[in-house]
């Protein structure tokens, strides 16, 4: 199996290597507080072989071999049927991934694993990012299994057990007097000024590779319980869902979850990329806006950023550094974006708590928040699949607030 760069605006290709991060042509083209020009994705030529790893039986092509993962268990989280909430709403055939089972509690470790493990390849001991908090406690925690150097930069506004996460896996961070989009700079500056490999999401490629994982997972998953459909191969039978709803902020998680489909369909596991549902709240909703820009025959625009203001500070960002990427993987495939207030959030946070047992944070609970609001243009046997990234153990104090107790 061959593995190299290509980015997907002009078609260029390199090689996966440290210090290649963007395609360098399409950077220069460049405009201050616009989403990254030039972000690239990873791609595989041949049988996957030496270049993958197995789970549950079942092979996932990544870009570097299995014996340089951290010795943690990331993935392979469950898919399940939140009975009450099916029989309430009157989807049968409703199912929650819950990724609040990784080890730091978030989904970011799929992407964190993906970095430390080309980080131990390559002999680098160091790895900086910019977060608003789970992207910093995950690359803490998988960094500290790996034995490997791990440095934040924070908004200071981040939620307390984030910063406390960070910490007690041995991190150091940086607490940034600004929003996430002044950490996301300031982190590339030390990246550039000490040769530290960067795990900013979207400018490093791999944060997007890593987080294809969950598709595979969920694939192979809803083949076993829902056969309908579903494809015969050797490891078991997949089946696509018709419908999944996924957190967005800036568009790396998304992005992630259709290059997942679209490997499996290039792998002939399923036949076609279900539908996906961008789901963001009001006060950060850059992707939705441009999509519906698209959607009525412009280009997809991303205008001036809107400060971003909302309880889901997982998934508020002023310029979606993913955007032009995700907003490109949206157009292709027909996926769509649904908006929901703060809240309708909050809302959703205590109706998955109390109806299902799942105590997510508040940029997950935007995914059940998003699928009430869209429900009524999904059939009522279709396959949908709520995406929930992170715990709500986070980010106790928006909770607090959603019960009225702040």
């Amino acid at each position: 199996m061959r593995w190299f760069y290509r980015c997907p605006a002009c078609g260029a290709e390199y090689p996966i290597e440290p210090g290649r991060y963007l395609c360098g042509p399409c950077a220069e083209r460049q405009r201050e507080a616009m989403p990254l020009e030039g972000v690239l994705e990873c791609v595989w030529e041949g049988e996957p072989g030496e270049g993958e790893i197995r789970a549950d039986s079942y092979a996932i092509p990544l870009p570097v071999e299995p014996r340089f993962f951290p010795p943690m268990p990331v993935g392979d989280t469950p898919l399940w049927a939140p009975a009450r909430l099916r029989d309430e709403l009157g989807f049968p055939h409703l199912f929650v991934k819950d990724d609040t089972c990784e080890p730091t509690g978030s989904f970011k470790d799929r992407a964190s694993f993906l970095v430390a493990a080309f980080a131990k390849k390559h002999g680098i001991d160091e790895i900086a990012l910019a977060s608003t908090g789970n992207a910093a406690s995950s690359m803490a925690g998988v960094g500290a299994a790996a034995g490997l150097r791990i440095t934040v930069f924070l908004p200071e506004a981040a939620p307390v057990a984030k910063r406390v996460q960070v910490l007690q896996y041995g991190a150091s961070l940086h607490q940034v007097a600004g929003t996430y989009d002044v950490a996301f700079e300031e982190s590339l500056e030390y990246s550039r000024k000490t040769g530290t490999l960067s795990r900013n999401t979207a400018y490093n490629p791999l944060t997007i590779e890593g987080k294809k994982t969950v598709s595979f997972e969920i694939a192979k998953q809803l083949g076993l319980v829902e056969g309908r459909g579903a494809t015969s191969l050797p490891g078991g039978p997949w089946a696509a869902p018709d419908e999944v709803f996924v957190p967005v902020g800036d568009g790396v998680i998304i992005a992630g979850v259709y290059k997942g489909f679209e490997d499996l369909v290039k792998l002939g596991r399923i036949s076609r990329v279900p539908r996906i549902w961008a789901c963001q709240a009001e006060g950060s909703s850059a992707i939705a806006r441009a999509l519906a820009t698209a959607m009525t025959g412009g280009e997809g625009y991303f205008g001036k950023p809107v400060p971003s203001s909302t309880v889901a500070d997982s998934i508020s960002v002023d310029v979606p550094r993913n955007g032009a990427h995700a907003l490109a993987k949206l157009r292709k495939h027909g996926g769509r974006a649904v908006v929901v207030s703060d809240i309708e959030i909050l809302a959703a946070q205590r109706h998955l708590a109390s109806k299902a047992g799942l105590f997510a944070e508040p940029s997950s609970s935007t995914v059940l928040a998003g699928f009430l609001k869209a429900r009524g243009e999904i059939a009522k046997d279709a396959r949908v699949v709520l995406l929930v990234t992170g715990s709500g153990l986070k980010d106790v104090k928006s909770a607090m607030k959603g019960l009225g107790l702040e």
